[in-house]
């Protein structure tokens, strides 16, 4: 990419940087026709999109080495290694390698179906069986090692069935008498423990819970169209469920989760049948995603003519797939990638989502609807993007036409016209993508040993965390209207592809709904929510955490005053300069109740007897007393020296005493320098609270972390998701210390997640039945 760029010629560059959207079929088409005459631009396209240089295809001799890989670690009883090993070569492997009775792909699954029974994972063993089984129906080892799995769940009568299929359609005497010795197993312990011989059921049905309130789509002055309420709407209220119109996964979770649906891959992950690129977690969405399946029919196969009428019936159940009977759309989201070509791997997310909206069009050679319909419903901010972004987007329209025109067999005109749409839907991507997030429990053990003046407690106690993972990035044409707050009164979350948005606090009928594109108050200052929202979305932001004073902003990046006994905050000029334009539009002294914490920081100065006050940088806004800022930086910036080794002592489990006790001493430091409230605290708190729970410490893990606590819900509201994840740490080490304030903190967390998530909290964070679990069996 940077050879073409450092091709094109100066004049045309700066005219891409200058252009408006009335511009852009001229910069687009004087682009392309540089790039037409240019050998490298033709190279880099024919390397992308040409299956001769696939690297992403099915290759027979990769997926036979990697298959005898998995047997050489499976011999070695080294389990999750033979695992991967046969995941990788089923990525690899052709469907069509092999005749019938001895398929590669069936054969790979049956030896993976072995591995995931060593390491008692039934259910997974189970699903790797049938999969073979729907690929080669006289598979006997497939149906024996189906009957085992059965067994181990309890599901005796399958297990009995899938046993009598297997000496059914086993050819040699001795693996015949080998089934019947399991039969005569498996029956006999049924008679002894009077087994129950009904299968169990391991289906997980989400909570079928659709939005029941009206909202209203109203055009608002300088913010477009937005929604907005059309009754009053209490917290916790489902307002907005959505399926995206385009998804994609981000690079960094290609391996860890599902291609479709986004949620984590289970043990057997399911590959693309035409090339090595996605992993699936069923082939469920391995069908919708690709919108192709390897289908048996039974009345073909002679396995059906010898067997009695009942067992011919199983047999055809269990091969038959029931998730394929599922419609598929007719738009295959990964179908037009699905050549091994490398355009798909090599490009950036978002320009292959762009693909994605794009391919929904090229069957019916339509390609420019894409961008009609989405603009007539998407904003884009085009005209903000700086120069080096407006001739990526530029770049990047034209390869991805050009590659899609490979991929698809379908002609259609790649010109200026044509270009200029595609550099708007990249456009609108960056402006209305939605990134897709998943909950996750992080668990951690304490270390078992001694060290320094810290004696290791046992390590049997758990302390759980709660991360964030960015797993994608959609469409959602009506999500996309709800406009931005920094202080929201909506949050978005999502269960598999769909988007649902909830009310977290009480709405007000015509009251615009509003959610958080990222920045909101208490995880950023004020200056850098402005500016990143001007960088990324092209708006300046003048929500009410922007525009009206909030304590949060006051004290997130204060220092202490020099009075040890005063709580004023002394800003540098940088927030300062933010809090005196909310003051000039905001009198503190009129709105706000004399007993709130913002008067405890000293902001009633700012207003007195009606005239401004005159405040500079340095001085406490409660005394008026001096602070050396410059003193105050070069000891914080000493302290959060110590805090960053202490934090990578943490990532690398190497936790020593001296690490925490530099710790302790950094933080005496940044209490004597910060605000009570700075920002920074908390985050050391944290971090000691983390290095303590590796050390076995955990009374005192327990105390910095309710001290991280309390001041996160001064710079967030008391009822915020963020202090809900807060106390899953903190009930976590409760629990391990057997301490009944974990109860409150446990109710405290269900408040909170049901408000925000409703009756699908446990399905987006399951760790909530744990901690549930763990009260009631803990604390009567």
């Amino acid at each position: 990419m940077e050879t073409l760029k450092a091709a094109i010629p100066e004049s045309l560059k700066r005219a891409i940087g200058d252009s408006t959207v009335y511009d852009l079929r001229s910069t687009c088409s004087s682009l392309h026709s540089f790039f037409l005459h240019f050998d490298p631009f033709q190279q880099m396209i024919t390397e992308l999109a040409d299956p001769k240089y696939a690297l992403c295809g099915k290759s027979k001799d990769d997926a036979s080495k990697s298959k005898q890989l998995g047997n050489q670690c499976f011999s070695n009883a080294d389990y999750a290694k033979a695992l991967e090993c046969y995941t990788q070569a089923l990525r690899k492997a052709p469907l069509d390698t092999g005749d019938m009775e001895s398929n590669l792909v069936a054969t790979l699954y049956v030896n993976r179906a072995t591995v995931l029974h060593k390491m008692n994972l039934s259910v997974e063993c189970l699903r790797d069986c049938t999969r073979a089984l729907q690929i080669c129906p006289s598979y006997a080892k497939a149906w024996y090692r189906r009957g085992k799995a059965n067994a181990s769940l309890g599901n005796y009568k399958s297990a009995i069935c899938d046993l009598n299929v297997a000496k059914s359609v086993e050819p040699s005497m001795s693996g015949k008498r080998k089934i019947e010795c399991e039969l005569k197993i498996l029956l006999d312990q049924c008679k002894s423990t009077s087994a129950v011989v009904q299968d169990k059921k391991y289906n997980c049905n989400a909570v079928g819970e659709m939005p029941q309130i009206k909202l209203q789509c109203v055009p608002m002055q300088d913010k477009g169209r937005s929604m907005v309420s059309s009754c009053v709407i209490s917290p916790g209220s489902l307002v907005h469920a959505e399926e995206p119109y385009a998804m994609i996964i981000l690079k960094q979770c290609r391996e860890t989760h599902c291609h479709y649906c986004l949620n984590d891959l289970p043990a057997d992950r399911v590959p693309c049948i035409s090339c090595s690129i996605p992993l699936y977690c069923s082939h469920q969405c391995q069908i919708r995603a690709g919108g192709k399946m390897f289908r048996i029919h039974p009345e073909n196969n002679g396995i059906f003519k010898n067997l009695p009428t009942d067992l011919g019936e199983y047999v055809a159940e269990v091969i038959q797939c029931n998730d394929s009977e599922e419609e598929i759309e007719d738009i295959s989201e990964h179908k037009h990638e699905c050549q091994g070509v490398n355009w798909p791997v090599v490009l950036p997310s978002e320009i292959v989502l762009a693909g994605r909206i794009l391919a929904r069009f090229l069957p019916n050679s339509c390609m420019l609807m894409a961008s009609i319909l989405l603009t007539q419903e998407l904003s884009h901010c085009y005209k903000h993007m700086p120069a080096e972004s407006k001739l990526d987007s530029h770049i990047f329209a034209i390869v991805l036409l050009n590659c899609l025109q490979h991929s698809c067999g379908t002609m259609f005109s790649i010109d200026g016209v044509s270009i200029s749409q595609v550099v708007e839907i990249i456009s609108q991507i960056k402006v209305n993508c939605m990134t897709v997030v998943r909950l996750k429990s992080i668990d951690t053990h304490g270390l078992s040993g001694h060290f320094g003046e810290f004696p290791f407690q046992s390590n049997t106690h758990l302390t759980s965390t709660v991360e964030q993972v960015r797993v994608g990035k959609a469409i959602y044409k009506a999500g996309s209207l709800f406009n931005h707050s920094c202080q929201p009164n909506i949050h978005a979350y999502f269960l598999s592809r769909t988007l649902y948005i909830r009310t977290t606090e009480v709405v007000a009928a015509g009251c615009q709904l509003e959610l958080s594109y990222g920045p909101q108050v208490g995880l950023w200052d004020c200056k850098d929510r402005l500016n990143f929202l001007e960088d990324e979305y092209g708006f300046l932001c003048q929500c009410t955490g922007c525009s009206e004073v909030n304590l949060s902003d006051v004290v997130f990046n204060a220092f202490h005053c020099v009075n040890p006994n005063c709580s004023g905050a002394v800003l540098e000029s940088r927030a300062l300069d933010c809090e005196k334009h909310k003051i000039k539009h905001f009198p503190v002294t009129d709105n706000v109740d004399k007993n709130d914490d913002i008067y405890e920081v000293g902001l009633h100065v700012f207003k007195q007897n009606g005239a401004s006050v005159h405040i500079r940088p340095g001085y406490c806004l409660k005394c008026g007393s001096y602070c050396d800022l410059e003193a105050s930086h070069a000891a914080v910036d000493k302290a959060l020296v110590c805090m960053k080794r202490l934090q990578d002592a943490i990532l690398l489990k190497e936790i020593s005493s001296i690490a925490i006790s530099d710790a302790l001493r950094s933080l005496h430091l940044l209490r004597l320098n910060l605000h009570a409230y700075n920002k920074l605290i908390a985050e050391a708190e944290d971090n000691i609270a983390q290095a303590l729970c590796f050390a076995g410490e955990l009374q005192l893990s327990m105390e910095h972390c309710k001290a991280s606590v309390q001041i996160l819900k001064k710079l967030y509201d008391t009822d915020d998701i963020v202090i809900a994840y807060e106390l899953v740490k903190l009930s976590s080490i409760q629990l391990s210390l057997d301490d009944d304030t974990a109860v409150d903190s446990i109710n405290q967390i269900d408040d909170i997640f049901s408000r925000y998530y409703g009756l699908h909290a446990d399905l987006v964070f399951p760790y909530l039945q744990y901690l549930r679990g763990e009260k009631l069996n803990n604390f009567h």
